[in-house]
């Protein structure tokens, strides 16, 4: 039975070893606020459907409409955060509107990532007619206006979750393409690589050994600081009513059926939605600049 030398299995101790300081150094550096922030969103849109007290697409029984909050006159314990137009809880709606915008963000920031990290590698590896093609597409894609562009694609398909995921990964793709593109140019002129072809190493082969895995860094700084425009976007479509479509909750729907009673003294409508959906965008870009300077090899070796 073949064994395993003692240099060997000790150089692999070392290197697990340093891998776990390298992660407890960047727990410890990491932005605590917006770790809070997104953890515990995370956990309330996981447990959504424990933690919410209420249905959040029916009234509640025995509660009336435009109930305030239970810390005002006229407010009860069963509905903590208040009441809409409907009689519906607004603390259930703003917790499954949590699992709605971090569905949308992230699976949204996953299409965008993949299209344009595909296209900036294939754009500026292959490069020639390819590479022209690619980026002629993208500076037209990019002359458009993201949200009048999203709102002009989500009127031809439909309002639905699931089209507006697709919809703003179409959109947002080409700052992606735009980015990894000139990282590839640098790349493909590197020594690595030149030797690779010179073995006889065909392009896929490259792209996926050598390319894609130096390009991943900057793919996640891009892909942590879209999560927080995705998300705006989101609650952008909902609110003039081609995002989620009702009764689902989201907070920019949520906003969009409080604005006409914003004025009449019903704040709690319109200033809890909000506030959520500034918590998550500040925490996710807060948490994007971090992880750009962590990531950042010029920062990293100093």
């Amino acid at each position: 039975m073949a064994t395993i030398p003692a240099d060997t299995r000790l150089a692999s101790e070392r290197a697990a070893a340093g891998r776990l300081r390298s992660v407890i150094k960047a727990a410890r550096e990491a932005p605590r606020a917006a770790i809070v922030i997104l953890g515990g969103l995370m956990l309330v849109a996981i447990c959504a459907d424990l933690i919410a007290p209420h249905d959040p697409t029916l009234p509640v029984k025995g509660a009336g409409v435009f109930d305030p909050p239970f810390w005002m006159e006229g407010g009860r314990a069963t509905t903590l955060l208040g009441t809409d137009f409907q009689g519906r809880d607004i603390l259930s709606r703003l917790i499954y509107g949590a699992r709605v915008s971090l569905i949308v963000g992230l699976m949204g920031t996953l299409v965008a990532g993949g299209i344009g990290t595909a296209m900036g590698i294939l754009s500026g590896y292959v490069g020639g007619w390819v590479d022209q093609i690619i980026m002629r597409v993208t500076d037209a894609w990019l002359a458009l206006p993201a949200i009048v562009f999203a709102i002009f694609l989500a009127a031809m398909v439909g309002p639905s979750m699931w089209n507006i995921i697709v919809i703003l990964g179409a959109v947002y793709w080409t700052r992606y393409a735009r980015v990894i593109r000139g990282e590839v140019l640098t790349l493909r002129e590197r020594e690595f690589v030149k030797l690779a072809e010179i073995a006889g190493a065909s392009k896929l082969r490259v792209i996926k050994r050598h390319i894609l895995p130096n390009v991943m860094n900057t793919a996640t700084v891009l892909a942590s600081l879209t999560v927080g425009v995705v998300i705006i976007a989101e609650a952008s479509l909902s609110f003039l009513g081609v995002g989620v479509p009702p009764p689902q909750p989201a907070w920019g729907l949520m906003l969009s059926e409080a604005r006409s009673t914003l004025m009449a003294g019903q704040w709690w409508l319109t200033v809890f939605p909000g506030l959520c959906i500034l918590l998550i965008v500040l925490a996710t870009q807060l948490f994007g600049d971090w992880l750009r300077v962590r990531l950042d090899p010029q920062t990293r070796n100093l």
